[in-house]
């Protein structure tokens, strides 16, 4: 039981690591020819192991192409506006300044009905704070395709978006208004839109209970809006390892149980009739099951939350059957369900994290539960206590072992002191915050949450002091390049070779597993890197770092830097003076770069081709080029990088090697195909 979603897994990640989508019938077929096979095998071990692994491989890629194709919806290709846009209003996250809407049931000024996004979302400066989820609105906006990844091998926005149904992003120029009710739709969706304008009007309420930073942050832990937190707060909560308290999950899931789970039994036992005569265990367990759930949907049900439900709803039925509750089966049957419902889901973080974490967890606890059962019995409260504590700092280290490997590949930092944060925080959380949340939310329909809110807002100011003590420790944060996801599958397989086997055998994991974290060691950034749209230009300077062409330069820039394992750039130098540690000089007309025995030429205007297209080995334009480049090898111009997306260059003494973000792609469903350029 704990392989099948391992080889499910397998294949939803083999389909989205295709260059081209693939026809469904292949993995069907696959399918159905391995289960037959291993059916006609059900006595024969190795033989029975190779068909199943087979056919649950080859069902993941059925599952992948079945969840695409039923998202998929159009997509804008160019960025178009200002025009007219008339939706209903899907959802509503809260900003510093406004809101940002998620719109469906479109009319697109301009844009004909079949080539109509299913949802758009847009941020929005100014709103009747009248207008909730339901309301037909309309706006002038700009809008533009989702982002796609701004580096070769960077998180794909618009990947994401696609399997959301958003199908362009944009922002209102002024405000939007509204001018009726959306149509109403089958009994999900309005359960759907009433959840929503709960979430809206919950948020409100606490945000309103506890102005300035602990509200949004308070908000985030009941109801799972992000968007309204400060981004310094934000910030230290990442450096000190404490964003995961954020992100409604395990830790939040399994204390609201536990509160609820605690009152409803501790409640009952105090009717002796009652607490005599009948189950009261199993009616605590059945009570939190459905808080708990009540708590999924209040957060917008995203993966990590999805996944902790599972978890706590398999744990609560235990109870109720009278089994033992936490056990790795436990964690392969929550990762099936939601392979077979999102298995996009694979290849985010949240998924990832949330299981390598939790599966760690479950495995050490596994083997030692006769000896901290034993070692409990022997031992006074104070001994008791210092086994919970060195339990905390246990469960903190594996949970932070675990999920290195996915922290290095999608955020290229590891926060060296985790382990002292979590030590911290976690306890305040669950003492303070959580069960200060769920009394909140249990008053807010009488209007009396103000006191509890209170409360929970001094738990909240104290998890935002120690992530900002934390992250202001020097070397609080390790940057590192990028690892290739070739690295990341090698240490996903020797920690699930770790995790799975029983026996000493399971030791052989730890070799794969810390030579696919090594592989950072070796990683070569690029030399050269520019954008998509051509605004944005970057160089690997001699001593390593990374000067980029604009002071703004905005997150495209902050990625680059971060996948290249840099916390601040290098100062692009001024016209006629060297920079980049001498490999660069620039003019008013473009720059010229010089590393490993190659000149490359950087033209910002054409003016400047004349004289680069005979000297340059590798010219990059930022305007098109209608000419032959005798000198260049290879020539990258504006018409190129809006057909392929932004490019990475790396220069060796052979050679020059150039990969732009869409030959990483691919031609799939969800990768937006640009129009040629006149």
């Amino acid at each position: 039981m704990l392989w099948i979603p391992v080889a499910v897994g397998a294949g939803v990640a083999l389909y989205f690591a295709l260059p081209v989508e693939p026809p469904l019938w292949p993995a069907l077929l696959i399918a159905g020819i391995g289960c037959a096979t291993g059916y006609r095998l059900r006595s024969s071990g190795p033989a029975l192991l190779l068909a199943s692994a087979i056919s649950l491989i080859a069902i993941g890629v059925a599952v992948a192409q079945l969840r695409t194709a039923s998202v998929t919806a159009p997509m804008l290709t160019d960025e178009i506006g200002p025009v007219r846009v008339t939706g209903r209003i899907l959802g509503a996250e809260p900003l510093p300044t406004g809101r940002r809407l998620l719109l469906d049931e479109l009319i697109i000024e301009g844009v004909a009905p079949e080539s109509t996004p299913s949802r758009v979302r847009l941020r929005v400066t100014r709103i009747d704070p009248g207008i909730l989820p339901g309301d037909r609105v309309q706006l002038l906006a700009k809008l533009a395709p989702p982002s796609p990844p701004m580096a070769p091998g960077a998180y794909d926005f618009q990947r994401d978006a696609f399997f959301q149904q958003v199908g362009g992003i944009g922002f209102a120029l002024g405000a939007a208004t509204r001018i009726g009710e959306g149509a109403e739709g089958g009994l999900r969706r309005r359960l759907e839109l009433s959840v929503e304008r709960l979430r809206l009007a919950m948020g409100e309420r606490i945000r309103a209970a506890l102005p300035g930073r602990d509200g949004p942050v308070a908000a985030a832990l009941i109801v799972g809006t992000q968007t309204g937190i400060d981004p310094q707060v934000m910030d230290a909560m990442r450096d000190s390892g404490l964003a995961h308290l954020l992100s409604i999950s395990g830790v939040h899931i399994g204390f609201v149980a536990a509160i609820i789970f605690g009152i409803v039994r501790g409640g009952l036992s105090l009717v002796p009739p009652v607490a005599l005569r009948y189950p009261i265990k199993k009616w605590a367990a059945a009570v939190a099951l459905l808080g708990t759930f009540f708590y999924m949907i209040l957060a917008g049900s995203p993966v990590p939350t999805q996944r902790a439900f599972l978890m706590t709803g398999l744990v609560m039925l235990a109870v109720l059957v009278d089994r033992v509750a936490i056990t790795l089966r436990l964690v392969a049957w929550a990762a099936l369900v939601i392979l077979l419902i999102r298995p996009e889901a694979v290849i985010g973080p949240s998924f990832q994290m949330s299981f390598a974490a939790v599966a760690a967890l479950v495995a050490a606890y596994e083997g030692s539960r006769a000896w901290r059962a034993n070692r409990r019995s022997e031992l006074g409260w104070f001994g008791r206590a210092l086994l919970y504590l060195s339990g905390l700092v246990l469960t903190s280290v594996i949970a932070g072992l675990a999920t290195a490997p996915f922290a290095l590949y999608h955020f290229n930092r590891f926060a060296d002191y985790s382990v002292v944060a979590n030590m911290l925080a976690v306890p305040l959380t669950g003492v303070v915050v959580m069960p200060t949340a769920v009394v909140a939310v249990a008053l807010m329909p009488l209007g009396l949450e103000s006191w509890p809110l209170a409360a929970m807002g001094w738990g909240v100011e104290g998890i935002i002091l120690i992530a900002e003590t934390v992250a202001g420790w020097p070397g609080s944060v390790m940057l590192l390049p990028a690892m290739p996801v070739t690295a990341l599958a090698v240490a996903v397989l020797g920690g699930v070779w770790l995790l799975l086997w029983r026996g000493r055998w399971r030791y052989i994991g730890l070799l794969p597993l810390l030579l696919g974290m090594a592989s950072t060691i070796f990683v070569r950034s690029p030399d050269i890197l520019v954008s998509g749209d051509a605004d944005l230009v970057a160089v690997r300077s001699a001593d390593g770092g990374l000067a980029v062409n604009s002071a703004r330069g905005g997150l495209e820039a902050e990625i680059w830097l971060r996948r290249a394992g840099d916390a601040e750039r290098d100062p692009w130098p001024a016209a006629g003076e060297p920079g980049a540690g001498g490999r660069l000089v620039c003019d008013a007309l473009g720059c010229l770069y010089r590393a490993e025995g190659h000149l490359v030429a950087l033209a910002w205007k054409a003016e400047a081709l004349q004289e680069d297209c005979y000297e340059a080995d590798l010219v990059i334009s930022l305007e098109p080029v209608n000419w032959f480049c005798s000198s260049a090898a290879q020539v990258i111009d504006r018409f190129d990088l809006w057909r392929e997306g932004g490019h990475a260059v790396w220069l060796d003494p052979d050679g020059a090697r150039v990969v732009a973000v869409h030959e990483t792609r691919g031609r799939r469903p969800w990768v937006v195909q640009r129009r040629k350029m006149d």
